[in-house]
């Protein structure tokens, strides 16, 4: 059995269907990429894995069936960490207070993980007195994906980890992403950026209107003449 089995997942966002029939699969280790347009059910998708969301379906992660698990549970339990779009942090506490909340679950490995945390984004060190909702919008999407890796994840989820951000902040995100994958984390990214996440992702799933309705190797994708147009104006 894969790492992480989704199968058949339905979902709804209000009496709109946001989700039909997802089925794919993650091996561990592996980083898989979810490109789509605005709406196009990738937030969902991510919602439903994390607990945030009702769905329908089957969504197996490490062995075990996660409809019969909170949220909390997901999180702390079976170790899935979530950076949400733009951060989600939590604005009026500093950078070193959302990163405790992040590493609640594991006491006992906060030190260790704020330790690899400093090393990935140094620029949070500096920052560690300072409120989050002064933060820039490049240094924001760093916390939460520093915040994520606080709960000593196995797998994590990123949300549009390069949504509004400069280029030059995006290759900071980038070799974030890559020492993540050193440390052995498998990794789901959700983004409308399709030239990020195939450079990152071993392979690649199109949603889009709530299916899937492409995959293949980045090296596939980037032949795909849909792809070409859609997503590099070629």
């Amino acid at each position: 059995m894969a790492f992480l089995e989704v199968k058949d997942v339905e979902a709804y966002y209000g009496k709109a269907q946001a989700l039909n029939g997802i089925t794919f699969s993650v091996e561990k280790g592996e980083c898989i990429g979810i490109i789509g347009p605005n709406g196009a059910g990738k937030s969902t998708l991510l919602d439903s894995i994390i607990g945030l969301t009702d769905w329908r379906g089957q969504i197996i992660f490490d062995g075990t069936d996660l409809h019969q698990l909170t949220s909390v549970q997901i999180i702390g339990v079976k170790k899935i960490g979530y950076a949400p779009e733009r951060g989600n942090l939590f604005r009026f506490m500093n950078v070193m207070e959302n990163l405790l909340v992040g590493g609640f679950t594991v006491r006992n490995a906060m030190d260790k993980n704020l330790e690899t945390v400093f090393e990935l984004f140094s620029l949070l060190e500096q920052r560690q007195k300072q409120e989050a909702g002064t933060l820039s919008g490049g240094e924001r999407q760093m916390l939460s994906l520093a915040r994520a890796f606080m709960s000593s994840p196995k797998l994590m989820l990123l949300d549009e980890p390069t949504l509004g951000l400069a280029p030059i902040v995006i290759s900071h995100i980038s070799a974030a992403v890559e020492n993540l994958k050193k440390l052995g984390i498998t990794i789901i990214i959700a983004e409308q950026n399709a030239l990020f996440t195939l450079t990152h992702s071993e392979r690649i799933y199109l949603l889009e209107r709530g299916r899937f309705t492409m995959s293949g190797t980045p090296r596939e994708l980037r032949e795909e003449e849909y792809i070409k147009k859609t997503y590099f104006g070629l």
